[in-house]
């Protein structure tokens, strides 16, 4: 997740002329609010399109809200060598932000339903950055904090509208979880990033790509290892370096979920093996499922919705999931928990 730092407002922005063009824009369907993105730049609008088109359309029992996002390509400055500078971000107070640099940031106003991204003809080389850290960063805090959504780090898989929530420290093997989980025809909701409603917990995200390491491969067929192999490789701000597969060039088609999931269990991925063949699975006490919700979830416990959310789950009882030999039987342990 993004680190939260308190960062100045940009100032290169306001006296942009491109802010006052309006000349294309595309609507989606996303994480239960209706998003508008206008932009001056059809390749800006292109990665809207990688990152939201062809995915179900997920709505709420309810009307949610209308969200502007105006996204604005300028001159900026030459591209740097390596990778852009780490991310700012502010979201205790309005405007939030997300800056990377004076050329390349996006401003948001849940209160106006709004946001204002700003990139420099650089960044559409580096689309990964783009994508993660301007685009999805304010559609992810924009559809949360207008629906009193917590976002929550963590992968969701399920099937027939009943979720799993996945929890676990990085490296615990949710990616490869997922991975497995699709290829045996569970539904994905979302790999890294899920949101919940904690009034009636019921959970949306985004299902567009697979972030795996090359263990990944092991176990897979040779269709689904090529699939794997071809994808471009990005290295996350921590240095881990992962294929970045695009769920819509599967070698068979994935099923992804077509509307919010209810959720009706909690699993940990415990960075220990089982010692047998096949997973296992154990109920967390009360210490241990408290401690497995608070892990990695720092900006989680910071929403207001958050105490409801931790009651019901807690409630419902968290599991601790043990890895056997092969991933296979992971994937066999959340079928039993969704019966």
């Amino acid at each position: 997740m993004i680190a939260t730092t308190p960062c100045p407002a940009p100032g290169a922005a306001a006296s942009n002329p491109l802010l006052h063009a309006s000349h294309l824009a595309t609507e989606r369907q996303v994480m239960g609010a209706r998003f508008r993105f206008r932009s001056n730049s059809r390749a800006l609008l292109d990665q809207v399109d990688a990152a939201y088109g062809g995915l179900p359309a997920h709505r709420f029992p309810w009307r949610g809200p209308r969200i502007e996002v105006g996204m604005w390509l300028g001159a900026g400055a030459p591209a740097r060598a390596g990778e852009p500078p780490a991310v700012r971000t502010r979201l205790d107070a309005e405007p939030m932000y997300g800056v990377l640099d004076e050329h390349n940031h996006v401003v948001m106003s849940p209160r106006r339903r709004r946001a204002r991204l700003m990139a420099s003809a650089a960044m559409l080389e580096r689309p990964y950055h783009l994508r993660y850290e301007l685009l999805e960063f304010a559609v992810f805090v924009l559809a949360a904090r207008c629906q009193g959504l917590v976002p929550l780090h963590a992968a969701c898989l399920g099937r027939a509208g009943r979720g799993i929530l996945v929890l676990g420290a990085s490296g615990a093997g949710k990616s490869t979880l997922v991975l497995h989980g699709l290829l045996q025809g569970l539904e994905l909701l979302a790999e890294d990033a899920v949101f919940v409603h904690p009034g009636c917990m019921l959970a949306t995200g985004v299902a567009n790509f697979l972030h795996v390491q090359a263990d990944a491969l092991d176990g897979v067929d040779a269709a689904t290892r090529a699939w794997i192999s071809r994808a471009p490789v990005i290295r996350r701000r921590s240095g881990v370096r992962k294929f970045e597969v695009a769920l819509a060039a599967a070698p068979r088609p994935v099923r992804l979920a077509p509307a919010p999931l209810q959720l009706v269990g909690t699993v940990l991925l415990s960075g220990r093996a089982s010692g047998r063949s096949a997973a296992t699975l154990a109920r967390a006490d009360a210490a241990g499922a408290a401690a497995a919700l608070a892990l990695d979830q720092a900006h989680a416990m910071s929403q207001p919705g958050w105490r409801d959310f931790q009651r019901r789950v807690m409630q419902a009882g968290i599991h601790v999931l043990h890895r056997g030999h092969h991933p296979a039987s992971s994937v066999d342990v959340l079928r039993q928990l969704l019966d």
